[in-house]
C-alpha cells in the first residue's frame, strides 16, 4: 500500500490501432508510439509488453464498475446490480446492469464489451502466436509465452460463453478488412472443446510454473489452467446447459447439448482433484483467525485474500503455515495499479464513496448464518439474531461484506468514524433514503485502512480465481454424480462435498459446534446438499461475479432474479446512537425477469454486420 498517485504514466504501443503496455509494471513508465508491427516483434521486449497488453482486460466482465465504463466516473456498476446481490444507483443514462435488473435488457442498448473486447484480444492472441516465431528470445521464454497466450485465447473464449452460448471460432486466422469474416456461430458443444483441446495442449507443453508468485503474480500458470476447466465443466454439466433443450430450434444447440450426460459432473471433478492435489504450488485456503496486528479474529483470512498484496507477508497462524501469505488461495488474480476505486465504489458517503458498484440488498445480507452455522430463525441455534444489531454474533464473513447501522469504518484518516444508516434523530448522510436505498453498503473487497476520502491508496488486484472456488465446484460436482454422501482420500485428508463445505466454514471462522457439523445439517438428501453448496457459493463468492451466472446455469433465475428486492429501514430516536432504534424491512425493486435473459442478447450493431449471425432466442420480440 502506498500514498495515492496522481499521475500514472504507461508504456504504449500502437500498432494498428491497439494501444500495448510493455511490462507487469503499470506505474513509473514512459511513453513510446508509433511502434509499427515489424519493430515490435523483432524487439523481445516490445513483444513481451504485446503479451501484457492481452492481460490487461483479464477479467473486465467481472469488475464492480464494468457497466458504463472501468474506472471511469460515469460507471454504474457491475454484475452485482444485475442480479439480486446489489441495488443500482439511479442515472440519467440507461445502463447494462439497470436493464438487467428491470427486465427491460436488450440488443440495442446492452453492452458490446464481452464481445468486442474478447474478440479483440481473440485477434491479439492470433497476432501474436503468428509473429512470437520472429522475436530473438530463449526458446524457453517463446515457448512460456506462446503457453500463456494460448489460455488467454481460451480464457476469452469462455467469456464470450458463458454470456452468449456457442460463437464463432476463428481458429488462428487473422482476418482483414478485406476479407468475409466467418458470421455463423459454432455449437456449445464445440466451443467447450476448443477451449478444453486449447488449454490440455497448454498444459502438454510443460513449460507453466504450477505457481506465480512475486513480481509474476498475474500471469498464467498451470493451476490456471485446471481451474478453467473445473469451472467451465461445472457450467456444461449444469441444468442450463446439460440436456435442457433451452432454446429454439435453432438456437437449443448452439446453448447446450441436446441431452443429458451425468458423465460431464466427473469432468468437473477431475480437474478439481488436480488443483486439490498438487503438491508443487501446495494451494489451499488461508485459514488464520487473527489480524495482522496479532489480534485475534475469526476468519480473517477471508478479508486479507481479497486484498493480499498487502498481508503477503503473513505467513503462520498456529499450526498452520503458508508460504506465500495471503497468496496461498489465489490461483489467478486482476493486476491493477494501487487506488481507492474500490472504495469510491462501495464506501458510504461520509467515508468518500460515490456508491457507483451499488448497495447490497438485505436479501443476501440476511442470507448470512449466525456464527454457530444455523441460518437467521433457526430456533435450534444458539444465536438469535437481532435486525437492530444484524452484524452481532454472525457468520464473520458478514462484517467483511457488508456495512450496517452502527459500524466502524474508515473515514479521511479516522479509523474510529462511525456509520449510521438510521434516519430519525441524529441521521446523517449514510442514512437510508438518502446515503443508501437498501439501509447497507458494500464493504466486500474495502481496505480497513482506508477509504474515499483519504489519501492512502491500497492494492486493487483483486482475485479471478481462488481455491475456495474449487472447494465449491468440487463439492456441487460430487454431489451431483456421486451423491452427498461421497468421500475420498486426497493425501492424507478425507474430502467429499460436506467436507468441502466444512473447510470453507471452518476457515470464515464460524463456530464447529459440539457435532463439529459448523451449522451444516447431517445426513443431507442430495437436494438438500444441493442447496447447502448454492448458499456457500452466495455467501463466500459474493461480488466476485459469479452470482449472475450461478442462478442461470441452475435455471433459478426466475425465482430468484423474479422477485422484491429489500432493505432494512432503522429508525432513531433520542441522543445515544447505541440505543433507541425499531425497525423494519421494506420494499426496494421488483426485479424482472424475462425468459430471454438466460443469455446474453448478442449486440444489435454486431447482427447488422453479420446478417448469418443468430440471435439468442426471445430477443426478437
Amino acid at each position: 500500500m502506498r500514498k495515492k498517485q496522481y499521475f500514472y504514466l504507461g508504456l504504449l504501443l500502437s500498432i494498428a490501432g491497439v494501444q500495448t503496455s510493455c511490462n507487469d509494471d503499470y506505474l513509473d513508465q514512459t511513453v513510446i508510439t508509433d511502434l509499427n508491427e515489424e519493430v515490435v516483434f523483432a524487439d523481445s521486449t516490445y513483444a513481451s509488453g504485446f503479451l501484457t497488453q492481452i492481460y490487461t482486460d483479464i477479467g473486465f466482465d467481472t469488475d464492480g464498475d464494468r457497466f458504463g465504463g472501468h474506472n471511469t466516473m460515469w460507471s454504474n456498476g457491475g454484475l452485482q446490480v444485475a442480479c439480486d446481490e446489489a441495488e443500482f444507483r439511479p442515472s440519467p443514462s440507461i445502463t447494462t446492469g439497470m436493464a438487467f435488473a428491470t427486465g427491460t435488457v436488450n440488443p440495442v442498448t446492452v453492452t458490446d464489451d464481452a464481445w468486442s473486447k474478447c474478440y479483440t484480444n481473440i485477434r491479439r492472441c492470433n497476432k501474436f502466436l503468428s509473429r512470437i516465431g520472429d522475436t530473438p528470445m530463449a526458446e524457453g521464454t517463446r515457448q512460456q509465452y506462446i503457453a500463456e497466450c494460448r489460455f488467454l485465447r481460451a480464457w476469452y473464449y469462455y467469456i464470450l460463453l458463458r454470456h452468449y452460448g456457442g460463437v464463432p471460432l476463428l481458429g488462428d486466422v487473422l482476418y482483414t478488412a478485406d476479407d468475409e469474416v466467418k458470421s455463423t456461430r459454432d455449437t456449445y458443444a464445440d466451443c467447450v472443446k476448443y477451449i478444453a483441446d486449447e488449454v490440455n495442449a497448454v498444459l502438454a507443453m510443460n513449460v507453466l510454473r504450477p505457481r506465480t508468485s512475486g513480481s509474476t503474480n498475474g500471469r498464467i500458470n498451470e493451476a490456471c489452467c485446471y481451474a478453467l476447466l473445473s469451472r467451465m465443466y461445472l457450467d456444461a454439466a449444469s441444468p442450463l446447459h446439460n440436456g435442457s433443450g433451452f432454446g429454439t430450434a435453432e438456437t437449443k444447440d448452439l446453448l447446450g447439448y441436446p441431452a443429458y450426460d451425468k458423465e460431464r459432473w466427473l469432468l468437473s471433478i477431475e480437474a478439481s482433484r488436480r488443483i486439490m492435489t498438487m503438491t508443487t504450488g501446495d494451494y489451499r485456503l488461508y485459514e488464520v483467525h487473527a489480524d495482522n496486528n496479532n489480534n485475534a479474529e475469526p476468519g480473517w483470512g477471508y478479508y486479507a485474500v481479497q486484498i493480499a498484496a498487502d498481508f503477503a507477508n503473513i505467513t503462520s497462524y498456529g499450526d498452520f503455515n503458508y508460504p506465500y501469505g495471503a497468496y496461498q488461495e489465489i490461483i489467478l488474480q486482476k493486476k491493477e495499479p494501487e487506488g481507492i476505486r474500490v472504495c469510491d465504489l462501495y464506501c458510504p458517503p461520509s467515508c468518500g464513496g460515490d456508491r457507483l458498484g451499488g448497495y447490497i440488498y438485505y436479501d443476501l445480507a440476511e442470507a448470512f448464518p449466525m456464527a454457530d452455522g444455523k441460518a437467521v430463525g433457526d430456533p435450534t441455534g444458539k444465536y438469535q439474531y437481532n435486525p437492530l444489531d444484524p452484524k452481532a454474533n454472525r457468520d464473520p464473513r458478514f462484517g467483511n461484506t457488508v456495512t450496517v447501522n452502527n459500524m466502524q469504518q474508515m473515514s479521511a484518516g479516522d479509523a474510529n468514524h462511525w456509520v449510521y444508516t438510521c434516519i430519525g434523530d441524529g441521521a446523517t448522510e449514510d442514512a437510508i433514503y438518502s446515503g443508501t436505498p437498501t439501509g447497507l453498503y458494500i464493504k466486500k473487497m474495502v481496505h480497513r485502512a482506508c477509504a474515499g476520502n483519504y489519501f492512502v491508496a491500497p492494492p486493487m488486484s483483486r482475485p479471478l480465481i481462488r481455491f475456495a472456488e474449487i472447494l465449491l465446484n468440487y463439492a456441487e460436482a460430487t454431489n451431483e454424480y456421486y451423491g452427498p454422501d461421497y468421500t475420498e482420500t486426497m493425501g492424507s485428508v478425507e474430502m467429499g462435498p460436506l467436507e468441502a463445505l466444512k473447510l470453507i466454514r471452518r476457515r470464515a471462522g464460524i463456530e464447529a459446534g459440539a457435532d463439529g457439523m459448523y451449522g451444516l445439517k447431517a445426513n443431507m438428501s442430495q437436494e438438500e446438499m444441493r442447496e447447502a453448496i448454492r448458499l456457500e457459493r452466495r455467501l463466500e463468492l459474493s461480488f466476485e461475479g459469479f452470482r449472475f451466472f450461478d442462478v442461470r446455469r441452475w435455471m433459478i433465475a426466475e425465482q430468484t432474479d423474479n422477485a422484491m428486492m429489500h432493505g432494512l429501514e432503522l429508525t432513531h430516536t433520542g441522543s445515544n446512537m447505541k440505543t433507541g432504534y425499531t425497525w423494519r424491512i421494506v420494499d426496494v425493486r421488483k426485479h424482472i425477469f424475462r425468459q430471454a435473459m438466460y443469455f446474453w442478447p448478442i449486440p444489435y450493431n454486431e447482427i447488422v454486420k453479420l446478417p448469418d449471425l443468430v440471435q439468442n432466442p426471445y430477443y426478437e420480440n
